[in-house]
């Protein structure tokens, strides 16, 4: 077994709540922030800690307005992102393909 590629895995969107939310977020154009909890069954606090990691990273847009008067928080991914997660994604079918049984 070649572990080169296990190295390459990006660490950011390899924790598996991260991972979670790039995936919701792949398959949305945008998410809120309660629907992301609510989805995940996280706490506010580490959804936040999670969002902000990502957003360091440059893979999640995060954007603040108000609906009907209330906050509403939503987060949508970046080209980079998208970009990261398509090849977190490709990589983990190469892994998958180099350890099946032939």
């Amino acid at each position: 077994m070649n572990p080169e590629p296990f190295l390459q895995l990006d660490r950011v969107i390899h924790e598996k709540g991260r991972l979670a939310i790039m995936s919701m977020l792949a398959a949305s154009p945008e998410l809120s922030f309660t629907e992301l909890r609510d989805a995940l069954a996280m706490t506010d606090g580490n959804l936040t800690t999670h969002i902000r990691a990502l957003q360091e990273a440059g893979y999640v847009a995060v954007a603040k307005s108000f609906q009907n008067r209330r906050p509403l928080t939503t987060c949508s991914l970046t080209a980079a992102g998208r970009k990261a997660f398509t090849g977190y994604i490709n990589l983990l079918e190469r892994i998958v393909q180099q350890n099946r049984p032939k």
